[in-house]
């Protein structure tokens, strides 16, 4: 059985795990994309795309093994999209590894700096953008970039429109529909007011601490605190948001007590939690005189 959790967020479908300092793992499998990759667990092998926020352990520790599972299992090599001050420190790790396993992975790491696009299919690309934690740490919005018909020209016959495009016209505008953004580990920053972030529909943030003493700890660390989910509800008014990355220090249930103390009733409808497990469905009694065999 896996151990990482399938959800849905805003029409997107997210299988991942985030337990802070341990692992976090963040995969939209209709999008070919994931953001983090953790330890590496087989649902990311056969994910084209791995968007790496940070070079933390418990987010990075698995890049070597994710090439090299691709090569094993005869899949094409995979790419790793990472800050561009990472890129080469990424590269010399998997050279290190060749030389370890005596043959090397192909792949692919692509430096990316702020607002840089990345192409993952037609009509489908990544944005980076900076984030307040460690050293070179982004975040990436998932965005569509569909086609729609200008205005004045809707109801005109398909000839007309088709010699409008041969004649250089154009007919289109273009709209970016941000189906998903993930912050990675960050503290509330200047990312916050980044179009593409607001406009999100759906949002995976994390928030470490919980505990009113601890908010020195999230400082220190440039984590999230509870007590900023409502800077970040504001910030993004129509997204659905996804926490992650709480620690094994903070009981589940005693999180989500404190977030109904922060937040209003009508922001604390559209968050949840990543590791909110749903309950086990018991097993039916057994009828009186039956043989459950």
């Amino acid at each position: 059985m896996s151990r990482l959790i399938d959800k849905e967020l805003a029409g997107t479908r997210i299988v991942g795990f985030s337990v802070a300092g341990e692992e976090t793992v963040l995969v939209a499998p209709e999008y070919n994309v994931c953001f983090d990759v953790g330890r590496a667990p087989r649902e990311v092998i056969s994910i084209d795309n791995v968007c790496l926020t940070h070079g933390h352990m418990d987010h990075a520790a698995g890049v070597a093994y994710y090439f090299s599972q691709r090569g094993f299992v005869g899949l094409p090599p995979g790419r790793v999209i990472v800050h561009r001050c990472l890129a080469q420190p990424i590269q010399k790790l998997l050279d290190v590894w060749s030389d370890i396993e005596g043959h090397p992975s192909a792949g692919q790491v692509y430096g990316v700096e702020h607002l840089q696009d990345v192409d993952i299919r037609r009509g489908l690309l990544i944005r980076a953008f900076t984030v307040n934690h460690s050293r070179s740490s982004l975040g990436y919005s998932l965005i569509e970039r569909r086609h729609k018909l200008k205005a004045e020209f809707v109801g005109k016959p398909g000839p007309q429109l088709a010699a409008l495009k041969r004649d250089g016209v154009p007919i289109e505008d273009h709209v970016e529909v941000v189906l998903l953004t993930c912050t990675g580990d960050t503290a509330l920053g200047r990312f916050l007011d980044l179009d593409v972030v607001r406009r999100s529909r759906a949002l995976l943030v994390e928030c470490t601490f919980y505990e009113a003493e601890h908010v020195s700890r999230a400082r220190d660390g440039r984590h999230l605190h509870v007590d900023d989910l409502p800077t970040v509800c504001a910030a993004v008014p129509e997204a659905r948001i996804m926490l992650t990355h709480v620690t094994h220090r903070t009981d589940l249930r005693l999180a989500k007590r404190i977030v109904e103390r922060v937040l209003s009733p009508a922001d604390l409808e559209r968050v949840s939690f990543l590791m909110d497990r749903p309950a086990r469905t018991a097993s039916p009694p057994v009828a009186a005189g039956s043989n459950p065999s």
